[in-house]
């Protein structure tokens, strides 16, 4: 066997340890229920909607970063 074939197995087996090492450490977290945190999610939704712009606008139109720009016109 060649050098190069002997370094692209072990090349593939070092990948193979690291997409096991992440999947336990995947699996040793903590979850919990969607139930639980579609309810936080909506709190947090609900506790903030007061600074979101989709909700309740802008203040005025300079404070706006979607206003149409004005145009410039040469005479």
């Amino acid at each position: 066997m060649s050098a190069t074939v002997e370094y692209t197995k072990m090349n593939a087996i070092q990948q193979q340890g690291k997409l096991v090492q992440q999947l336990r450490t995947e699996s040793a977290l903590q979850r919990i229920k969607l139930s639980v945190a579609i309810e936080d999610l909506k709190k947090y939704v609900m506790e903030h909607e007061q600074d979101d712009y989709l909700v309740v606008g802008f203040h005025s139109q300079k404070t706006n970063p979607f206003r149409e720009k004005s145009s410039c016109l040469v005479i």
